[in-house]
C-alpha cells in the first residue's frame, strides 16, 4: 500500500479500469486530508496515465456524429461524451498534484485533490446515467486529445494552470447552462440535477486555479493578466469562444478584461 503522497497519486493515475481509478482516486484525496500520507515526491507521474481498453479513442476528425439531440442515440452519444470528459478530469487533477506539489507545496495538493475527488464523483454520477438509459462508459468511441494539454504543459505549472483549469475548465461554466435547458426540456430531470451539480463544483475548480496561477504569478514578478493571456497564447491551441458565462467566470476568479481581448 502506497504510503507517500507522490506514490499515492501516481498508483491511482495508473489504474486502467474506470471504477478502480475512481475508488483510488477518492481514497487518496481521503488519506490525503486525514493525515496518512507523508508529503513525500520520492516517484515521478508518468507521461500517460492508464486508459481501459474501451472507448476507443480517435482524433477528432474521425469522431463520429451524435445525432439529434431528442433521440436516444443523441441523448447516449452526449452523456457518453460527458462521461469522457470526467474521466479524464480525473487524471488531469491527479497529475497537477503529484506532479507539481513538491514545487507548490500541501494546500496546493489539498485543493487539486479535492478536484480530482469530485471529477471522480461526476464520472461515476454519469456513468451511473448511462446506465440507466442502456448503455455504459466505453460504449462508444471517445476524443484522443483532451490529456494533450497535460502533457504540452508538464514542465511548467503556469502554463498547466492557464490551459486546464482556466481555459478548458472555465469553457465548461460556459456552456454547461445551455445543456441544462437541453437536457431539461427532454424530460431528463435527474441528468439537469446531475448537470447543476457539476457546474457548481467547476466553478470551485477554476477558482482553485484562478487562485494559484495569481500565486505562481506573484513568486515570478509576473503580472496575473499579461502573463495569462502570454501562456494560452503559446499553449493553447484552440479558439475562446464567446458567449461567456461572466458571472460564473467572475466567481471563480476570471474578469472578463483577461479572457475577452483574446476571444
Amino acid at each position: 500500500m502506497p504510503t507517500t503522497l507522490a506514490s499515492a497519486i501516481r498508483a491511482a493515475l495508473c489504474e486502467t479500469d474506470p471504477r478502480a481509478k475512481v475508488m483510488a482516486t477518492r481514497k487518496v484525496a481521503r488519506d490525503w486530508r486525514l493525515g496518512r500520507l507523508e508529503f513525500a515526491f520520492d516517484v515521478a507521474m508518468p507521461d500517460t496515465p492508464g486508459r481501459p481498453d474501451r472507448p476507443e479513442l480517435l482524433p477528432p476528425a474521425r469522431m463520429p456524429r451524435r445525432g439529434k439531440a431528442g433521440s436516444q442515440r443523441g441523448r447516449i452519444a452526449l452523456w457518453h461524451a460527458l462521461a469522457h470528459i470526467e474521466f479524464v478530469a480525473i487524471d488531469l487533477a491527479l497529475d497537477m498534484a503529484g506532479r507539481f506539489g513538491a514545487q507548490l507545496g500541501p494546500q496546493f495538493v489539498s485543493d487539486f485533490l479535492r478536484v480530482a475527488a469530485d471529477e471522480a464523483m461526476h464520472f461515476a454520477l454519469i456513468d451511473r446515467h448511462l446506465r440507466a438509459q442502456g448503455s455504459h462508459y466505453g460504449a462508444l468511441p471517445a476524443h484522443e486529445g483532451l490529456w494533450s494539454a497535460a502533457h504540452d504543459t508538464r514542465h511548467d505549472v503556469g502554463a498547466r494552470l492557464a490551459v486546464v483549469p482556466m481555459v478548458l475548465e472555465a469553457r465548461g461554466l460556459d456552456i454547461t447552462p445551455a445543456m441544462i435547458d437541453r437536457v431539461r426540456c427532454v424530460g431528463d430531470q435527474r441528468g439537469a440535477c446531475i448537470l447543476e451539480r457539476i457546474l457548481d463544483d467547476e466553478i470551485a475548480h477554476v477558482r482553485f486555479g484562478s487562485t494559484h496561477f495569481a500565486a505562481v504569478c506573484k513568486q515570478l514578478g509576473k503580472a496575473p493578466s499579461a502573463y495569462w493571456k502570454a501562456l494560452v497564447s503559446r499553449h493553447f491551441h484552440g479558439v475562446l469562444k464567446p458567449p461567456f458565462n461572466d458571472s460564473a467566470r467572475l466567481a471563480a476568479g476570471l474578469s472578463r478584461d483577461m479572457y475577452a481581448a483574446l476571444a
